[in-house]
Protein backbone atom coordinates (compact mmCIF):
# COMPACT_ATOMS: atom_id res chain seq x y z
CA UNK A 1 0.00 0.00 0.00
CA UNK A 2 1.53 3.32 -1.53
CA UNK A 3 0.37 6.33 0.78
CA UNK A 4 -0.10 9.70 -0.73
CA UNK A 5 0.41 13.08 0.99
CA UNK A 6 -3.80 13.72 1.40
CA UNK A 7 -4.08 9.51 2.89
CA UNK A 8 -0.84 10.34 5.65
CA UNK A 9 -3.36 12.90 7.98
CA UNK A 10 -6.93 12.08 8.74
CA UNK A 11 -7.84 15.02 11.12
CA UNK A 12 -6.81 16.91 13.98
CA UNK A 13 -7.65 15.65 16.98
CA UNK A 14 -10.21 17.80 18.82
CA UNK A 15 -10.51 17.87 22.25
CA UNK A 16 -9.93 20.69 25.09
CA UNK A 17 -6.19 19.44 25.61
CA UNK A 18 -5.38 19.33 21.86
CA UNK A 19 -6.61 23.34 21.27
CA UNK A 20 -4.25 24.34 24.10
CA UNK A 21 -1.51 22.88 23.03
CA UNK A 22 -1.97 24.60 19.71
CA UNK A 23 -2.55 28.25 21.42
CA UNK A 24 0.11 28.10 24.38
CA UNK A 25 3.09 25.50 22.43
CA UNK A 26 1.93 26.67 18.76
CA UNK A 27 2.07 22.28 17.93
CA UNK A 28 -0.52 20.28 16.48
CA UNK A 29 -2.57 17.39 17.17
CA UNK A 30 -3.20 15.27 14.44
CA UNK A 31 -4.77 11.73 13.56
CA UNK A 32 -2.65 9.98 11.28
CA UNK A 33 -2.55 6.64 8.75
CA UNK A 34 -1.62 3.54 11.18
CA UNK A 35 1.48 2.95 8.77
CA UNK A 36 2.69 6.83 8.75
CA UNK A 37 5.80 7.66 10.05
CA UNK A 38 7.73 10.77 10.99
CA UNK A 39 9.46 11.77 7.72
CA UNK A 40 5.94 11.16 5.93
CA UNK A 41 3.71 13.14 8.30
CA UNK A 42 6.28 16.21 7.87
CA UNK A 43 6.26 16.11 4.36
CA UNK A 44 2.90 16.08 4.46
CA UNK A 45 2.12 19.32 6.35
CA UNK A 46 5.07 20.85 4.60
CA UNK A 47 3.51 20.40 1.77
CA UNK A 48 -0.44 20.71 2.38
CA UNK A 49 -0.13 24.28 4.76
CA UNK A 50 3.38 25.65 3.66
CA UNK A 51 4.55 25.40 6.57
CA UNK A 52 8.22 24.09 7.79
CA UNK A 53 7.93 21.23 10.71
CA UNK A 54 10.66 21.58 13.11
CA UNK A 55 9.79 18.28 14.94
CA UNK A 56 7.19 15.31 15.05
CA UNK A 57 6.25 13.06 17.83
CA UNK A 58 3.98 10.08 17.18
CA UNK A 59 2.01 8.02 19.81
CA UNK A 60 -0.04 4.81 19.60
CA UNK A 61 -3.00 4.65 21.44
CA UNK A 62 -4.18 0.84 21.69
CA UNK A 63 -7.87 -0.28 22.23
CA UNK A 64 -9.40 -0.81 25.47
CA UNK A 65 -10.47 -4.08 26.18
CA UNK A 66 -13.93 -4.11 27.42
CA UNK A 67 -17.21 -6.84 27.76
CA UNK A 68 -20.07 -6.54 25.46
CA UNK A 69 -22.63 -8.74 26.88
CA UNK A 70 -20.70 -12.26 27.25
CA UNK A 71 -17.81 -11.06 23.93
CA UNK A 72 -14.72 -9.71 25.10
CA UNK A 73 -14.09 -6.71 22.08
CA UNK A 74 -11.41 -4.61 21.41
CA UNK A 75 -11.56 -0.67 20.77
CA UNK A 76 -9.92 1.01 17.64
CA UNK A 77 -6.25 1.67 17.79
CA UNK A 78 -5.22 4.85 17.07
CA UNK A 79 -1.90 7.00 15.51
CA UNK A 80 -1.78 10.34 16.93
CA UNK A 81 1.21 12.58 16.38
CA UNK A 82 2.26 16.06 17.49
CA UNK A 83 3.91 18.35 15.37
CA UNK A 84 6.03 21.43 16.28
CA UNK A 85 6.27 23.97 13.60
CA UNK A 86 9.19 26.18 13.64
CA UNK A 87 9.62 29.43 14.40
CA UNK A 88 7.60 31.83 12.42
CA UNK A 89 5.15 29.72 11.25
CA UNK A 90 1.80 28.63 13.09
CA UNK A 91 -1.32 27.04 11.78
CA UNK A 92 -4.33 27.49 13.92
CA UNK A 93 -6.80 24.41 12.97
CA UNK A 94 -9.19 25.21 15.50
CA UNK A 95 -10.57 29.09 14.61
CA UNK A 96 -10.29 28.48 11.05
CA UNK A 97 -14.14 29.18 9.52
CA UNK A 98 -16.25 26.37 8.94
CA UNK A 99 -17.73 26.63 5.15
CA UNK A 100 -20.22 24.60 5.04
CA UNK A 101 -21.87 26.07 8.63
CA UNK A 102 -21.36 29.83 7.55
CA UNK A 103 -23.58 29.35 4.30
CA UNK A 104 -26.01 27.58 6.36
CA UNK A 105 -26.19 30.31 8.89
CA UNK A 106 -26.07 33.65 6.23
CA UNK A 107 -28.84 31.60 4.07
CA UNK A 108 -31.56 31.38 7.54
CA UNK A 109 -30.77 34.97 8.28
CA UNK A 110 -31.43 36.09 5.06
CA UNK A 111 -34.33 34.16 4.60
CA UNK A 112 -35.75 35.26 8.22
CA UNK A 113 -34.77 38.82 7.16
CA UNK A 114 -36.28 38.87 3.66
Amino acid sequence: MDLTIYNVIKGPVLSDKAYKINQNLKKLVLNVHPAANKPMVAEAIEKLFDVKVDNVRIMVRKGKNRMVGRRPVTGKTVKRAIVTLKEGYSLDIFNAPNIGLNSVESKSNDSQQG
